[in-house]
């Protein structure tokens, strides 16, 4: 029977032809919805003739849980490109499409290129990539390969998830540079930069990252408990601490953003973060800038920039009671759970009148930056500090450059 019972859970489903061949593979958020979505009359016009074509031919379906969409997402790509089924062709052929490159080095890179720009026979590839170190001539040697992936801005939300959990480096990264990257500022690169992470330690990272890619979850969780277990026993407590951060994150992985792309639900109570900063050009047109991060991500439509009305000068403090003033006026607006000014003791207090005068209590945190303008401490509650500190440097981050972006667009009018 063609039909049958499919759980409301992610997956893969297989349409299999004639002795059990995979005519079409493809991945769901709930097998049960996806599948039954095949089973109506016009599903040449929602989907195509081909695969109309298909279904004529299919005489069962098979399909395999995953725990997450993004593990269905990895595993799709992997069961493509190993049985190649007939119908899944635009999979097979099209050489626009991403696909996730590790590179074969002392500290491999993670990127995504083009299918076109691969060798697959040599595991080779040739970007132009100066970040890279490397030539225009010469070819980056690969240690693995995934994809390719159809769906480019559904893999570009599933690699912010993967990093999350495997921090690793990327080409804007130089290996023992002796400076922090951005990325290891906002805990998604794990030290490459700063030598915090050796070749040996940065191995079993990689390692780590390649057995979920292949969806060896299981044999992933068993390497890393052993791998607790071992640190703990020698009294490593902190490095086993981390061990056991990573083990939960993969039991417990966050789809939200996945979700989204796929047009299903999210939930619309989504922790969300404000940060602020404040832009000028030799003191005149003074801008204010405020960035939203929620549930982890950037959330660019409801980014704003306020050009300031109470001030002449580059009085930051005014200018930033200004801007909260301002945007407090919006009750329409979501509120913010955590609230990031850009500065120190002064500016949190500046913030603190305003929310004061309103009657409201939304945490606040200061980022202090060094002579170099980067990141130095944030201040602020101990605990929100700690949980969120990525995501309180990404919006900080965000608010600088948008502000900035700002003037230098006012500055090409003159």
């Amino acid at each position: 029977m063609l039909r049958k019972r499919l759980p409301d859970t992610p997956g893969i489903y297989f349409f299999l032809g004639r002795n059990k061949k995979i005519l079409y593979i493809g991945r769901a958020t709930s097998l049960r919805s996806r599948v039954r979505s095949y089973f109506t009359d016009d599903i040449a016009e929602k989907r195509s003739e081909w695969i109309a074509t298909m279904l004529t031919e299919a005489q069962s379906i098979d399909f395999r849980r995953t725990d997450s969409v993004l593990e269905a997402i990895l595993l799709e790509a992997d069961l493509i490109k190993k049985f190649q089924p007939l119908y899944n062709t635009d999979e097979k052929d099209d050489k626009s499409f991403n696909c996730v490159i590790i590179t074969k080095e002392d500290f491999p890179a993670v990127f995504l290129e083009r299918s076109k720009n691969i060798d697959f026979s040599s595991l080779q590839v040739k970007p132009a990539r100066r970040s890279l170190g490397t030539d225009g001539d010469k070819k980056l040697r690969i240690l693995a390969v995934y994809g390719p992936f159809p769906h480019g801005l559904r893999l570009q939300d599933a690699m912010k998830i993967i990093r999350k959990i495997f921090p690793y480096r990327d080409t804007k990264c130089q290996p023992l540079q002796g400076r922090p990257c951005f990325n290891r500022q906002i805990g998604l690169c794990p030290g490459t930069c700063t030598g915090e992470t050796g070749k040996r330690e940065y191995a079993k990272s990689i390692r780590n990252l390649k057995l979920f890619f292949e969806g060896k979850k299981a044999r992933l969780l068993l390497l890393l408990n052993k791998e607790m277990n071992a640190l703990a026993k020698v009294q490593r407590f902190e490095q086993a601490h981390e061990v056991k951060r990573t083990i939960f994150a993969l039991q417990h992985i966050q789809d939200v953003a996945l979700l989204r792309s796929a047009n299903y639900p999210v939930p619309s109570a989504s922790f969300r973060i404000e940060a602020y900063d404040l832009s000028h050009f030799g003191g005149k047109d003074i801008v204010g800038a405020m960035t939203v991060i929620e549930a982890g991500e950037t959330k660019k439509s409801e980014y704003r920039l306020f050009k300031l009305r109470s001030i002449q000068d580059a009085n930051e403090t005014k200018g930033l009671q200004e801007i909260l003033t301002r945007r407090l006026e919006h009750g329409e607006w979501t509120k913010p759970d955590i609230i990031v000014v850009d500065g120190n003791d002064i500016q949190m207090n500046a913030a603190r009148t305003v929310l004061h005068k309103r009657h409201l209590s939304i945490p606040l945190v200061a980022v202090v930056k060094d002579n170099q303008h980067k990141p130095k401490t944030i201040l602020g509650d101990d605990v929100l500090v700690e949980k969120y500190k990525s995501q309180i440097l990404l919006a900080n981050n965000e608010a600088h450059r948008f502000a900035l972006s700002f003037q230098k667009k006012k500055r090409k009018h003159f």
